[in-house]
């Protein structure tokens, strides 16, 4: 692999030259000049090349390379046509210069002729030991030391410096970052290397991995030219405590195609570069704003950080829905101290929610001292890592007055306070919170997704949740039927059931075992234990007499560990089905608004690993039911892959009508069902519930 290449000379020059500066405004070789000579802090000289001039700007303007006075030059910049560049690189060779920044365009991206002349600079690179920037590039950006090797007008005014290190391989989104970090902690250095002939990606990467200057380090790539190099400056990078974040352009065939013309990089498999990115820690986002967000956000993340989330906010409506698409994403939800809400109870009025979210309310927006002690209290809390701030309207000098609460408060605070302003009315309030370097998200879900990837969030046990789950189980009373009581149950609506009976000793089991004909199922009876097979209460194809005795007595002896309180009703014995058919789910549950929801999806063991799954309100029609089984995400697992026949979907349509049927006639008392699995064969072969379990409620309660 080739080594990375000290950079050191490149990313601070004494001396430069320019060739192709030019006399001519607004040129590329003059905005460069100028940038250089203006508004750039270059401790040597800065030599102009162009043999149509004699001087530039009152500058002495040399004919060539070799011209030139015998200072040490450190870096040649060079904008001519793409069939001079060549020589002008054998000149730097010629003068012992170690860096070439070439930002012609005209090489591998337009073509045949243009690949053969990069070929040549490559070799020239590999046997002289000339390191070249580019081609077709923007040039190099040092903000931090105010140097700008590139030609673009914005360079004077995008001077905001940071912590973090931007490494791209097009100009134009580059440039969008350097300007959307244009408050706070800001890019650093910024490379932008083109066409990558050289130096590449990965040195940029080992770079600022060594950099002690550099915190945070941003990529924006169109293709990876060595994969190899990248993982191991990668891998440097996080040995250095670098996080790596990385927007890769090519994920579509659109996309692909774009880069390739863009940059003639090899773009990769998506899926690819996903779990290389994965596997070396880094942090890949979707988009431009994101990319810029999550960089941001890990400038400011603390070791607090991922404590847990607090939403804090002054609307009830802003609360829930934040609450909603956190919860949504898993981020977790801190739960305030018993101290935390004590002392926001003595703050907020009797009707503020003292909570997480804590709603403070409007009442107290014009008291900005107030307002500020309730946050400072919040971020106290050791459970409260982050604090999310909604501000979902523009009040004018009072929203100005919260911004300035808000900016006060992170600077006394290791809890990261992340606002989001929801208004398109950028005011006073919003500026004020841009210029103090919060970098105020204008979408929540963009903050919700920022935050989940820019932080390592801890776990959380919420108790309260797991007593909340417990009371909603039992509340109403409802009562668990057997699989056995179940089943006669559909057997009864006319609902096809396999061939089974329940044996209260072994003699019984063995018995039904031989009326029904071997293989046969064995599985615990019991309204207790609704997972059977974690039990250890069900076995499979029990082919012989003594097989019966042997799965009697283990059935037993695990339910009894399992559960030992459980009430065992017996062992049910059922006829094992054909081998070849697939199984689903098919559930119903009560929703709080819509009641009776029937769910369909894979079932066996894809429940718990794929979850996919559709769900239509009861009554169903027999169009509902065609529609439910074809809106699952995986449907052609049923419809029939490699050479499989379709299931039986005549017969898996109609058991879902009868099964909504059956619901419906209950729809009073029926708190939930579940059949799963549900075997469907082949066309002709039917559905059957394989195991199911029903739980009804002790007393109506109103819908």
């Amino acid at each position: 692999m080739k080594p990375f290449v000290d950079l050191t000379r490149f990313i601070n020059p004494h001396n430069v030259v320019v060739v192709g500066a030019s006399a001519r405004e607004s040129s590329q070789g003059r905005r460069l000049y100028d940038n250089l000579r203006l508004h750039s802090a270059i401790p040597g000289k800065i030599y102009p090349v162009n043999p149509a001039y004699q001087d530039i700007g009152g500058k002495t303007c040399w004919p060539s390379i070799r011209d030139l006075p015998a200072d040490e030059i450190d870096v040649a910049l060079i904008v001519v046509n793409a069939s001079l560049v060549l020589d002008n690189l054998k000149q730097c060779v010629e003068r012992s210069i170690p860096f070439a920044i070439v930002m012609t365009s005209g090489f591998s991206e337009v073509g045949e002729e243009g690949r053969r002349l990069e070929g040549e600079i490559a070799a020239l690179c590999r046997t002289t030991g000339l390191h070249v920037y580019g081609p077709n590039c923007p040039g190099f950006v040092n903000v931090r030391d105010r140097l700008g090797m590139n030609f673009s007008p914005a360079f004077k005014d995008d001077l905001n410096s940071g912590s973090i290190g931007l490494a791209t391989q097009g100009g134009g989104l580059g440039r969008n970052l350097l300007q959307g970090l244009s408050f706070g902690d800001g890019i650093g250095l910024w490379f932008s290397a083109g066409n990558e002939v050289d130096l590449e990606i990965p040195d940029f990467v080992a770079h600022m991995a060594n950099d002690p200057q550099i915190r945070v380090i941003a990529l924006l790539m169109e293709g990876v030219k060595d994969g190899r190099r990248l993982t191991a400056a990668l891998e440097l990078a996080r040995a250095r405590n670098k996080p790596v974040v990385v927007l890769k352009i090519g994920r579509s065939e659109a996309g692909v195609r774009a880069a390739q013309s863009h940059t003639a990089s090899v773009a990769g498999t998506a899926a690819v570069n996903s779990a290389v990115f994965r596997q070396f820690g880094v942090t890949e986002v979707g988009d431009l704003d994101e990319l810029l967000a999550v960089a941001n956000l890990l400038t400011r993340v603390t070791s607090k950080s991922g404590n847990g989330l607090c939403i804090y906010t002054f609307s009830g409506g802003t609360a829930a829905l934040a609450a909603d698409i956190a919860g949504a994403a898993g981020l977790p939800l801190s739960t305030l101290s018993p101290a935390t809400s004590s002392a926001l109870k003595k703050l907020l009025p009797d009707f503020a929610n003292i909570g997480n979210p804590v709603d403070t309310t409007a009442d107290i927006l014009r008291n900005r001292a107030l307002s500020n002690e309730c946050l400072r209290i919040v971020c106290a809390d050791p459970a409260v890592g982050t604090v999310l701030f909604p501000i979902p309207m523009d009040y004018g000098d009072i929203t100005e007055d919260m911004a300035r609460g808000i900016a006060e408060v992170v600077a006394e605070t290791d809890t990261l306070i992340v606002p989001v302003w929801m208004s398109r009315r950028l005011g006073g309030g919003f500026q004020l919170l841009e210029k103090a370097g919060l970098l105020p998200f204008l979408s929540m879900s963009d903050a919700i997704v920022a935050l989940s990837k820019a932080i390592s969030w801890k776990p959380q046990v919420s108790h309260s949740r797991a007593v909340a789950d417990k009371t909603e189980k039992t509340a109403g009373g409802t009562r668990m039927v057997s699989e056995a009581e179940t089943k006669a149950m559909l057997h009864k609506a006319g609902i096809r059931i396999p061939e089974g009976q329940v044996a209260q000793s072994v003699e019984e089991a063995v018995e039904h075992a031989k009326q029904l004909d071997f293989p046969v199922v064995m599985k615990v009876a019991s309204a207790q234990i609704a997972h059977k097979t974690e039990a250890g209460g069900v076995r499979l194809n029990i082919a012989s007499a003594d097989a019966v005795h042997e799965a009697f007595a283990a059935i037993h002896e695990s339910v009894r560990r399992y559960a030992p309180a459980a009430v065992i009703d017996g062992i049910l014995v059922e006829k094992m089905l054909p081998r070849g058919g697939r199984e689903v789910l098919v559930g119903v549950h009560r929703d709080m608004a819509f009641g009776l929801i029937l769910t369909f999806g894979l079932g066996g063991i894809f429940v718990e690993t794929i979850r996919d799954v559709a769900h239509r309100m009861i009554p169903l029609s027999q169009e509902d039911a065609r529609e439910l089984v074809r809106d699952i995400k995986h449907v052609e697992i049923l419809e029939g892959v490699r050479g499989q026949p379709p299931v039986d979907f005549a017969a898996l349509e109609a058991l879902i009508v009868q099964i909504s049927d059956f619901a419906w006639e209950h729809r009073d008392t029926l708190h939930e069902m579940e059949l799963n699995p549900v075997w469907v064969g082949t066309t002709g072969e039917g559905a059957v519930p394989l195991d199911a379990l029903i739980a009804f409620r002790a007393r109506q309660e109103s819908e």
